[in-house]
């Protein structure tokens, strides 16, 4: 937090000897925080009631605030966790009904796979907000998923801008499907654990799936995909801390199988079942490698398939070049 607290009071020192007229906010005063799952939650309403009444009491043009911390209600600082000065920006555009907000990195925006591994890519001008929180989730690094939603909510656009190119159009993010049937991007999410629980008990029963995720629950994992069949179900994470004790709970309703070094590749778009055609061109490009699971249907907006590490590469350029015409 004191880096926050410092390198915007510098700024501000800096605007004040230039004669630029501002008021620098202590954003602590405004945001509030909970503890939740052991985690520093925003409480809403009173965030925005908050940020609501001090914006429209004050006249001034331009602000200065530290981004990425709060305070709960006993006045004790808290942090927002990773992408928590996008946050702070989300948190204050949407409360405050902004035309837009501006997200500035040294990345061009989002694009439509990572330069470093297929040729040809291009920034991606437009993004629906379930787009890009497909996109942050799984592999872009510009964006935490949690971080835009307030914006989402509130229906003001994101822009992500380029600090190396202040006269790139970026990347904007809003509620509108501007190219219905459009596909956007592929990422890519390493570090992934397989697990697959099979079991004769699923078989006719009901309240399997219920004992399953209680166990992740219990150990505070979250599941990335979910593929099920009569007696089986694998899953997918991508925090492995407490596996061995998640295992060991399994152990107890099934006989379990573990894939470590598994890789999501992520295709997102308008996947609207209206869109024929594309499923088909996704397999076809997946034909020579081997997936160990596929996601379909949860979203509109995505579809997944999980692949050994190793075969990451070949993944994304045979999509690519399938999709986007890309060289492979």
């Amino acid at each position: 937090s004191f880096g926050e607290l410092l390198s915007t009071s510098i700024l501000s020192a800096k605007f004040k000897s230039l004669n630029i007229s501002h008021q620098w906010k202590d954003s602590r005063e405004l945001i509030k925080t909970e503890l939740n799952a052991g985690k520093n939650v925003v409480i809403d309403n009173l965030t925005t009631s908050n940020i609501w009444e001090y914006f429209n009491a004050d006249q001034h043009k331009l602000y200065i605030m530290p981004g990425f911390i709060a305070s709960d209600m006993a006045g004790r600082t808290t942090t927002l966790g990773r992408g928590g000065s996008d946050y702070t920006a989300c948190l204050i555009g949407a409360a405050i009904q902004a035309e837009e907000i501006q997200i500035w990195t040294d990345i061009d925006g989002m694009h439509n796979n990572d330069p470093r591994i297929v040729e040809g890519t291009r920034p991606v001008r437009h993004l629906h907000f379930e787009e890009s929180a497909e996109l942050a989730y799984f592999g872009a690094k510009i964006l935490h998923p949690t971080c835009i939603l307030p914006a989402k909510l509130a229906g003001v656009p994101v822009r992500l801008l380029n600090t190396m190119d202040p006269t790139a159009e970026g990347t904007r993010i809003d509620n509108n499907l501007t190219r219905p049937g459009e596909i956007k991007a592929i990422a890519a999410k390493d570090n992934i654990t397989a697990i697959k629980i099979k079991s004769g008990r699923m078989l006719l029963a009901y309240g399997f799936l219920r004992k399953v995720f209680e166990i992740f629950e219990s150990y505070h994992t979250s599941i990335d995909m979910i593929c099920t069949s009569e007696v089986g179900v694998s899953v997918s994470i991508d925090d492995d801390k407490r596996l061995d004790e998640i295992v060991a709970e399994l152990q107890k309703i099934g006989t379990i199988t573990v894939d470590r070094n598994m890789c999501i590749i992520c295709v997102v778009g308008d996947l609207n079942w209206e869109n024929v055609g594309f499923e088909a061109r996704a397999m076809e490009a997946m034909k020579d490698i081997p997936v160990r699971m596929v996601s379909y249907g949860g979203s509109n907006y995505n579809i997944s398939f999980l692949v050994r590490e190793e075969d990451k590469v070949r993944a994304l350029r045979a999509l690519s070049a399938s999709i986007f015409d890309t060289k492979d």
